[in-house]
């Protein structure tokens, strides 16, 4: 994996938002050297960029409330956050923390370094992708069995089956309707609810 995102380097979407000075121009030389097709901005935008692979963020204490307010957007996924900070004092580290970077770059920025921060960032921010695709499926995965458990309880109840029974005509009915077994779970709870909502009218 670590050879790939060493390949995949050339060719990053970079975003630098940064303010315009002699570190931005350095910054960007460094990452163009790398291979990477690289953007710049400043003020921070108001929302993370769709086209960016990568944001290298300076953290700014002038631009505070406008890192806040970026933070605070959830319209999408987020590229690898990279924080460019100058200074080592409290505010600094917790917005650094609040935004979630997963490498920092310190002022005044040099170009030993920014390859392995730039590497190791991807990498995490990767790993975390992925593990998040886990927990999604394994979310899902949990609430469909709790949701077939509920229908398999609603049969015991409603009919007089056992459990086995219970499953067996879910799957049945799955089969012949060409549901998942989850969705026709959904389905027997969804009557169900329906069918005691007008008995209570009643």
């Amino acid at each position: 994996m670590a050879i790939q995102i060493l390949r995949d380097l050339r060719g990053l979407r970079v975003q630098v938002v940064h303010p315009q000075d002699s570190e931005r121009v350095s910054l960007v030389e460094h990452l163009r050297r790398i291979g990477c097709m690289v953007e710049t901005q400043w003020p921070v935008p108001a929302a993370w960029p769709d086209a960016a692979d990568v944001l290298l963020l300076a953290i700014d204490h002038d631009a505070r409330a406008d890192i806040q307010r970026l933070l605070k957007t959830n319209d999408g996924a987020r590229p690898t956050l990279i924080a460019i900070v100058g200074y080592e004092d409290p505010t600094t580290l917790q917005l650094v923390l609040e935004a979630g970077a997963v490498a920092v770059i310190e002022r005044p920025i040099r170009p030993f370094g920014l390859l392995t921060q730039l590497t190791i960032a991807r990498s995490l921010w990767l790993e975390r992708r992925d593990a998040d695709k886990r927990i999604r499926k394994l979310e899902r995965k949990l609430a469909g069995i709790q949701r077939i458990q509920k229908a398999k309880a609603i049969l015991m109840d409603g009919q007089g089956l056992s459990e086995t029974d219970a499953y067996e005509s879910i799957r049945k009915q799955a089969m012949a309707r060409r549901l998942s077994m989850d969705d026709m779970a959904a389905a027997i709870i969804n009557a169900n609810d329906l069918l005691q909502y007008r008995a209570k009218d009643d």
